[in-house]
């Protein structure tokens, strides 16, 4: 019995081992070995060693816009968590229409990035403009032609894109939560506050390493509503990693030279959500 269900096990398995490993893993370690060449789409010539991976550290358009990514990474997975909770915890109280506003602040994750990009792109460089223009408020004019607003727009539309994903995560673990918990609390006489921090806050901590994760990846990830929105304008200052590994491969015909841009990139990501993980683990260890 334990072999024919073993058996089963791994037939209703193997669709999915196959296509990771023909997606993910074949493409990766080829991907791999190519940037230790000087392949160019269709053949290579020679082995070069390390050499890509030492021009990928001295490329400053690379280390720019690495340095971007993180930067606005750290805005995003902020920004996100504290909002998504927010809405989390607005759409979970005895509110009139509180389904309504979960399909609502739900709503723009449907939306495709690149969508996304060019209409965000309309209200920043359309809307503001007229706003600023009628308020003579100069800071809303050319939003997306300098690189702070730039960057504080592809923030926005990254808030306004996940918040709602995220908020239904939070939304999982908040009605999971005792009533009788929080309703012994409130006969306790404790604030609002205190049953947050002390009961609510430590019982959605999976949320948090779930959340976090998620939006570290796609903070690293974004690469439509960069494209959309700024097209990494102006001058290569909105640039994320990921549009520049894809024009460093495709549009200066450098493969081997974006794959190495590419595995540097994969081996930062997974180090950085292999941390993130283990110490949200270690803390809900902590308060549970």
């Amino acid at each position: 019995m334990l072999k024919t269900k073993s058996k089963a096990y791994w037939l209703f398995l193997a669709p999915a081992l196959i296509g990771l490993l023909c997606v993910v893993i074949v493409p990766m370690l080829l991907g791999l070995f190519y940037s230790f060449t000087d392949w160019n789409g269709l053949f290579f010539t020679k082995s070069v060693g390390f050499s890509n991976y030492v021009a990928a550290f001295r490329d400053s358009g690379f280390l720019n816009a690495f340095w971007f990514t993180v930067k606005y990474a750290i805005a995003v997975i902020i920004a996100v968590n504290i909002i998504g909770l927010g809405l989390a915890l607005l759409v979970t109280q005895k509110i009139k229409g509180a389904n309504a506003l979960r399909t609502i602040f739900f709503m723009p994750n449907l939306i495709g990035g690149l969508i996304l990009g060019f209409i965000w792109q309309f209200i920043f460089v359309r809307v503001f403009a007229a706003i600023g223009t009628a308020l003579h408020i100069g800071a809303l004019t050319g939003w997306l032609s300098n690189p702070q607003t730039g960057f504080w727009g592809l923030v926005i539309l990254t808030i306004w894109q996940m918040s709602g994903y995220i908020m239904l995560i939070y939304i999982a673990y908040l009605e999971a939560i005792p009533r009788e918990i929080i309703e012994a609390a409130e006969i306790d006489g404790t604030s609002p506050w205190q049953r947050f921090r002390y009961i609510t806050f430590p019982m959605v901590a999976p949320a948090f390493t779930v959340s976090l994760f998620l939006t570290l990846s796609n903070g690293f990830k974004v690469y439509d509503q960069n494209l959309s929105l700024t097209n990494g304008g102006p001058y290569l200052s909105t640039q994320m990693l990921s549009m520049n590994i894809v024009r460093t491969a495709f549009t200066n015909n450098k493969l081997a030279y974006g794959e190495a841009k590419a595995i540097i990139f994969f081996l930062v990501v997974a180090a950085i959500s292999l941390l993130q993980v283990y110490f949200s683990r270690k803390r809900e260890e902590n308060l549970s």
